[in-house]
């Protein structure tokens, strides 16, 4: 056998063999490799693509909604008289606040355009300026009666059809019965234009007023306000009850059948659809407890139910996370249990549970279905004032912009999402700054 294997025959006839498998495995080789090549490529082409669709979702986004913080404003020559605001000369606030402030918006657009006579060209004339124009007449002289008796320069809101043209949301050149703006009203405009008496300006109207009928006083306050009212009832409630329960799941609760039910139900309704949130809390908070509708109360505990997993999740997870040795030597120095959990768990787990309150928070800033089943879907005009104020939240004002029929509330409605957008960008940035400042590694 060992002759037969040193043989110059043995040898020829092995080689082949080892020159074989040489071969097999160098083109297995080969395509381990080209499948890494293609697994790279598809995951690489997958990335770009994700980042394509969100450059196309931000380029819509913005470009449509980045026009709604500019509004058209018109110069009036307002002629305060006395006889109109203060017939009786006492000028006194009730008097002042009932005036006719639309008829002096009138006499001006009017005196501006004298050869307008017929009764539908002075409507079509009188279309140019917002009806918002007489509340902030009122507001001035409100704030200042001494222009009672003057004459003065205002910079009032145009109205949408104007900011519209302005912004080139109509055709010109488009037949006059495809457009909403006559050809009299962008002459009208044209001559505004030429006598410097037409511009842009910023939008504080977006930011410093509610919700309205009309587009060009359309604000996001409201939702804004009540936003952060219902966020207030939800951080108030969820993170502490989140925190406490996720201790004494981890760190107290014995470990049997009955805990391993809780964890599980945790697990599953941390996945449950928002819109289950909001049905149970029209059950309870509304129909049972009789608690008022569409106020942020309410929005804040039913966002609290849908948060708590949540936080109670990543809570844990933030206990798990701090070795056991923390814990053996502080009760070998003589420490509790409370102690060993309230003076060095606690601390070392904090920034991670702050991480996962604020994403949790994140989340519920965004939501739009449970709010809508508890009445938060109502038209609020007014800014809430506190709790129990009927109100409504940013998400759920988008959704009122995006089914309205104007075409001036297209660009309100991409306004209000990059707000929405900017607040929960801040959010996650607070939490990656909070982890990456706090965090332990060990």
């Amino acid at each position: 056998m060992n002759q037969a294997s040193t043989s110059p025959r043995g040898i020829q006839a092995i080689a082949p063999e080892r020159r074989l498998g040489g071969s097999m495995h160098t083109a297995l080789v080969r395509r381990r490799k080209a499948a890494e090549r293609r697994f790279r490529a598809y995951g690489a082409g997958a990335l770009i693509l994700s980042l394509g669709f969100l450059v196309l979702l931000f380029t819509n986004i913005i470009g449509t909604g980045a026009s709604a913080f500019r509004q058209a404003y018109v110069r009036l020559d307002v002629d305060f008289a006395a006889a109109e605001l203060s017939p009786d000369g006492r000028r006194d606030p009730e008097t002042l606040a009932a005036a006719n402030y639309p008829g002096l918006v009138k006499a001006a657009v009017r005196a501006m355009f004298p050869e307008v006579t017929s009764r539908g060209e002075q409507r079509d004339l009188q279309e140019l300026v917002s009806s918002g124009a007489a509340f902030q007449l009122r507001d001035q002289v409100l704030a200042d009666p001494s222009v009672i008796g003057t004459r003065a320069s205002v910079w009032v809101p145009a109205s949408a059809l104007l900011d519209g043209l302005l912004k080139g949301s109509y055709d010109r050149s488009a037949p006059e019965a495809e457009r909403r703006i006559n050809d009299r009203q962008i002459a009208w405009a044209d001559r505004l234009a030429a006598d410097h008496r037409l511009e842009l300006r910023f939008n504080r109207i977006l930011f410093t007023n509610g919700d309205s009928r009309e587009p060009e006083q359309a604000g996001i306050l409201g939702a804004v306000m009540g936003s952060l009212f219902t966020m207030l009832v939800t951080l108030a409630l969820s993170f502490p009850i989140g925190v406490a329960a996720a201790i004494y799941l981890e760190e107290f609760a014995p470990r049997n059948r009955w805990t391993d039910l809780i964890e599980v139900n945790i697990n599953n309704l941390a996945a449950v659809p928002s819109i289950v949130y909001g049905l149970l809390g029209l059950a309870v908070f509304i129909n049972f407890l009789g608690l008022p509708r569409s106020a942020p109360l309410v929005g804040g505990l039913v966002l609290t139910l849908m948060t708590l997993p949540v936080i109670i999740i990543a809570s844990r997870a933030a206990l798990t996370s701090v070795p056991p040795s923390i814990r053996e030597a502080a009760l070998g120095m003589g420490a509790s249990r409370m102690q060993t959990v309230l003076h060095h768990v606690l601390p070392l787990a904090m920034p991670g549970m702050l991480t996962g309150a604020i994403i949790g928070m994140a989340r519920a800033l965004g939501e739009t279905a449970p709010l809508l089943m508890i009445g938060m879907v109502a038209f609020i005009v007014d800014v809430p004032s506190g709790l129990s104020s009927p109100s409504t939240a940013l998400p759920v004002q988008i959704y009122l912009w995006a089914d309205s029929p104007e075409r001036a509330f297209i660009e309100k409605t991409s306004a209000g999402i990059m707000v929405l957008l900017a607040f929960l960008i801040a959010m996650n940035a607070v939490a990656i700054f909070v982890r990456r400042r706090f965090e332990r590694r060990w």
